[in-house]
């Protein structure tokens, strides 16, 4: 296979920043834009449409119609399997662009961006177009004289509101059971990285997804995002992102029309590793690899490390000789296992709770400094505290950035209640040859998934969502399906 100059094919890309509404490019309303840059070493990428209230306005009367007149909606479900299943085979044959476009916009690796996240997200839409069609509707167990049926019907608009930290896969997660329930649907993508889904739209329109179903709307999440909360026409929000402005989409669906609002926030999962542990080397290559893989910008992230005191020890040991493995590096050089923070901001934030870390007490073993200084991008070298407590800000507030704390303990039960001790509840995990202890284990962590010597086991047909302040929706699965369609009761008279 040929080796891609990822450098070459960056300079000879060409961006559109436009916004898209009802199956047309278009600048904001306003005409206000915004410069995009790269988090690998600040290039200049594009002018992006700045959308704001107006833009939201139009959009949303666009899907209006679109959805009344069923030009979407009331396509019989094996027709819409039939274009979102040519949908998710568009993206696949731009799988390169589009992988670029993500690495270049929020800085991770190309390697990923290109084996992961372009195949999962195609792979999410054609899911969904392949089951809506065997989505059956029930019949109610009424008395002879009446037949009750019980069927769904698409929710209306739907607005999604999606993060930076995996921007294709989060907007394939909302818009695919949108889509393949009816709804038409306005995207606002995050303004740190807007560029995958401003493509996937027109995609989805060269696939047959009629014009005003699907729209993208490039902006800010004060401007564009609260206008899509507060709006009376949107009959849903889908929203994931951090848990401060899940509350505030919550209020504003409140305030408004009481518009259904689905969120998926933030975690600070909880990685029980018991001395039993059947495959110690496993448990450590888990552990290393899946706070470091995206940079550690992953809500379900393992970042609290409880690991049995007898074994602390040697699994430190076997950790830190793993660490030097994701170094930062250049994101588009395809042997790069850990690229760029997603801007200056988030940086900053990382690198103020490693500070708060170090001043609360915790021991630094590795890491702790900005690294690739000199590229004028955004790197944080992986690091490991040791000799965390839980009341530490570190074991308490999400990062979002490569940083492990790990605590110690000799009683399992007191680890279940610290790791529980959180106002999360995403993903936790357990690793212990005892199949009792796992079970008991599992049942008593209060978080969405368990995992059971393994983490970051996943699949479409799983649900993924958690508990508490993790918030109250689910993406993936037919459970997806709950949150863009209402249920409806036909009682018919014998």
């Amino acid at each position: 296979m040929e080796k891609i100059d990822w450098h070459d094919r960056a300079i000879r890309l060409s961006i559109d920043g436009r916004a898209f509404i009802n199956g047309e490019r278009t600048w904001a309303v306003g005409g206000r834009k915004f410069d995009n840059l790269s988090p690998i070493d600040g290039r200049y990428l594009a002018q992006v449409a700045r959308c704001e209230a107006g833009d939201v306005d139009l959009a949303v009367s666009k899907a209006r119609a679109a959805f009344e007149d069923g030009r979407w909606a009331r396509k019989a479900p094996a027709q819409r399997k039939k274009i979102l299943q040519r949908f998710a085979e568009l993206m696949m044959q731009n799988l390169e662009e589009l992988a670029l476009l993500e690495t270049l916009d929020m800085g991770k690796p190309v390697k990923y961006s290109q084996s992961v996240d372009v195949p999962l997200a195609a792979n999410c839409i054609r899911w969904y177009g392949e089951a809506i069609d065997k989505v059956y509707g029930e019949i109610a167990p009424t008395p002879a004289h009446s037949l009750a049926l019980i069927t769904r019907e698409p929710v209306g608009v739907v607005a999604a509101v999606v993060p930076w930290n995996y921007p294709m896969l989060m907007t394939a997660w909302k818009i695919a059971p949108a889509l393949a329930a009816g709804n038409s649907v306005i995207l606002k993508p995050s303004e740190k990285s807007p560029l995958t889904a401003l493509r996937m739209a027109e995609l989805a329109m060269e696939a047959g997804i009629p014009a005003g179903v699907f729209n993208v709307l490039p902006g800010f999440g004060n401007e564009a995002g609260s206008a899509l909360a507060l709006h009376m026409d949107v009959d849903c929000i889908g929203f994931t992102g951090s848990t401060r402005t899940g509350k505030l989409i919550m209020q504003m669906a409140g305030q408004s029309n009481l518009k259904r609002a689905w969120t998926e926030l933030g975690g600070k999962s909880a990685n029980i590793v018991c001395a039993d542990c059947p495959d110690l080397d496993a448990a450590v290559s888990a552990a290393v690899g899946s706070i470091y893989f995206n940079q550690g910008e992953s809500c379900n992230a393992p970042s609290r490390l409880f690991v049995e005191e007898s074994i602390r020890e040697e699994f430190l040991a076997r950790a830190l000789k793993m660490v030097p493995d994701y170094a930062p590096g250049d994101p588009l050089d395809p042997d790069t296992v850990m690229g760029a923070i997603v801007d200056g901001i988030q940086m900053k934030t990382v690198m103020g709770y490693i500070e708060s870390g170090k001043e609360e007490g915790a021991k630094l073993l590795v890491g702790g400094n900005a690294a690739r200084t000199s590229t004028g991008g955004f790197y944080v070298e992986p690091t490991l505290f040791d000799g965390v407590r839980n009341d530490m800000k570190i074991a308490r507030e999400e990062i979002f950035g490569p940083v492990l704390s790990v605590l110690s303990f000799s009683d399992l039960d007191e680890a279940v209640r610290q790791a529980n001790a959180t106002p999360y509840g995403l993903h936790a995990a357990v690793w212990t040859a005892d199949l009792s202890k796992a079970v008991k284990t599992a049942r008593a962590l209060r978080a969405g998934t368990v995992h059971v010597n393994q983490y970051d086991g996943d699949d479409i047909t799983v649900p993924f969502g958690g508990y508490k302040q993790s918030g109250n929706g689910r993406d993936k699965s037919l459970h997806a399906f709950d949150k863009y369609t209402e249920l409806k009761t036909t009682w018919i008279q014998i």
